[in-house]
């Protein structure tokens, strides 16, 4: 079986390509635009299996169908809410609402692998009204954010909401959670992940290595090289350090 993402953002793909690594689906082929898309569909053989993420850094990915007679099966990547997952639904789509669920992840693999005979026979024969799908797209509609996460603990698993969140940070490649309470939780996602995921009337990602919500802001404190520095309730792991190139944007969103 060949799989092909077509994802905006390249963390996420990656994330994406790991989850399905767990379910024995290797990919073969990642790609970020619609343009990039494009050229790659009208030069190689199309894969059997597409997760196909809606908003491309260039447009909309279903223009990539208006300009390729597409022969694969498609399983849609999306943060949209359900009005969009309704259109999906009437067009006999599979779609995984972001963040992606392991459990959902696999539940749609399954269910791909289970029509893949008559898939790799019928080129899938999926017929997309993808004016219908132009047209609920454009018409406004209040995004949704994360407001919780699962983390797993031994054997449990525990919800967080956003309101007990002090701070998300990475370290030695993994992303955590850290809360009021002065504990942290390693998470499924990055912080490229998060900053889409997250409102950002609270939330602001001062730095490569942090995420802070404006109701945890304790202090700001001038900095040195004309940074600014972040004093939150229980963090003290290490010092959270507006970087030089977002104080102007951090200010502005201080308000």
């Amino acid at each position: 079986m060949i799989t092909l993402i077509i994802e905006d953002e390249k963390p996420a793909a990656r994330l994406l390509q790991r989850k399905l690594e767990k379910l024995d689906v290797t990919v073969e082929t990642m790609l970020h635009s619609v343009e990039e898309s494009v050229q790659w569909f009208e030069n190689n053989p199309h894969p059997d299996l597409i997760f196909l993420d809606i908003q491309l850094s260039d447009g909309l990915s279903f223009e990539i169908f208006e300009k390729i007679d597409i022969k694969s099966a498609i399983i849609f990547t999306t943060a949209y809410d359900e009005y969009a997952l309704k259109a999906f639904k009437l067009n006999s789509i599979d779609y995984l609402l972001k963040p992606i669920d392991e459990d959902d992840l696999e539940t749609a693999v399954s269910k791909f692998k289970s029509r893949l005979p008559k898939t790799a026979t019928e080129s899938s024969n999926i017929q997309l009204d993808f004016e219908q799908i132009r047209q609920m797209l454009s018409n406004p509609f209040e995004k949704t954010y994360k407001k919780r996460f699962t983390v797993k603990i031994g054997q449990h698993l525990k919800v967080i909401t956003t309101e007990e969140i002090e701070c998300f940070f990475s370290e030695n490649k993994g992303t955590y959670i850290h809360t009021y309470d002065n504990r942290d939780y390693l998470i499924d996602s990055t912080l490229e992940i998060l900053e889409q995921e997250l409102d950002k009337k609270d939330f602001f990602r001062v730095s490569r290595k942090f995420i802070v919500p404006l109701k945890a802001i304790k202090e700001i404190q001038v900095y040195t090289n004309s940074r600014l520095k972040v004093i939150l309730p229980t963090y003290k792991d290490d010092e959270v350090i507006v970087s030089r190139e977002k104080v102007q944007d951090f200010k502005a969103w201080l308000g």
